[in-house]
């Protein structure tokens, strides 16, 4: 069978000739095959979006080529897991989306606006969000800062008087400090974007829902809001604490017929940046629980997860902080 960009990365390395390839790649940086590990159920065409810019899609193409004597080959069958869409799983549903210009925020917003669902894509970056909006025609867009009062009223007044759905996606990284070294200005945005700013955009969209009878709220958290070791402190604290607003709401709002979840991502191949300057002893300490995460999964991947729970197919499910980690919390 041809290699492809969307053969995995395992198929390729197993290859005679696409092995050599991906590893001669590697080792123009110095890196070596086992560091692709955790990503080798994904496909070769993840790599660029995992590179945050450094690859370029001409390089996978040009690995394509080689691998196939110079042309690159028809894709045959999809191979692993392939995202189906249910049509009219959101018809006629108004879902609020944050963080909807990239990564699982976008896979999001897509996947709900391709099954028929009226989308309100939030995100700070102004200028992505009009690509979405080129993308998916019919989206609506707002772009703001969450963390501010009149960017959440903003996103309100878009979606008008009926919400069926809130997923808070948005959230940022730490530095991988400890306590003892956590800055004031790395604890105050981290807190903010990942914490308040979802509580926030909740407790305005709740009243609606309440007056409904129904809703679904979706908060995303992270394996670190499972475990201790999964990043640095300001991000445990803020991921920890979002499990806890999903909790509280879920028990506050269940009997008014509103759901609340939360999935909890281990490692995603989302592209996003980790800030610039990280802790060295945070770094160093975490890095051994990290490298054993099991697998690494794809934004399309967690919009599964996230838009099953918001779906009416949960319609049973309340309060349930779901792991869509690989298998990484279960060691």
């Amino acid at each position: 069978m041809a290699l492809t960009a969307n053969s995995s990365i395992g198929d390729w390395l197993a290859d005679p000739a696409g092995g050599e390839l991906i590893r001669g790649l590697l080792a123009q940086s110095g890196a070596s095959a086992d560091s692709l590990t955790p990503v080798l159920g994904l496909p070769l065409q993840q790599l660029v979006v995992m590179s945050q810019g450094a690859m370029p899609q001409s390089v996978v193409d040009d690995l394509v080529r080689a691998a196939n004597g110079g042309v690159i080959p028809e894709d045959a069958a999809p191979q692993g897991w392939t995202e189906q869409v249910t049509p009219g799983r959101f018809a006629g549903k108004t879902v609020i989306v944050t963080g909807a210009a990239s990564g699982i925020g976008k896979a999001t917003a897509s996947r709900i606006a391709r099954e028929g669902g009226r989308v309100i894509a939030c995100d700070i970056a102004a200028d992505k969000l009009d690509a979405l909006s080129a993308e998916l025609p019919g989206i609506v867009t707002v772009a703001g800062d969450l963390t501010q009062q009149d960017a959440i009223d903003r996103v309100v007044a878009a979606a008008g008087d009926r919400i069926d759905g809130l997923a808070n996606v948005a959230g940022i990284n730490d530095d991988f400090s400890p306590a003892g070294e956590t800055p004031d200005a790395v604890w105050d945005r981290v807190i903010a974007i990942n914490l308040t700013a979802p509580f926030k955009l909740m407790r305005a969209v709740l009243p609606l829902m309440e007056a409904a009878g129904r809703g679904s709220v979706l908060n995303v958290s992270s394996e670190a809001g499972l475990r201790g070791n999964a990043s640095g402190n300001a991000y445990t604290a803020s991921k920890h604490g979002i499990i806890g607003v999903t909790k509280s709401a879920a028990f506050m709002y269940g009997p008014k017929g509103i759901r609340v979840n939360s999935v909890a991502p281990g490692g995603v191949a989302t592209g996003i940046p980790m800030p610039p300057h990280m802790s060295e002893y945070g770094s160093g300490r975490l890095a051994p629980f990290q490298q054993a995460i099991p697998t690494v999964a794809t934004a399309e991947h967690l919009a599964a997860s996230i838009t099953f729970l918001l779906s009416d197919d949960a319609v049973n499910i309340n309060g349930a902080i779901l792991a869509s980690d690989g298998g990484w919390s279960v060691q």
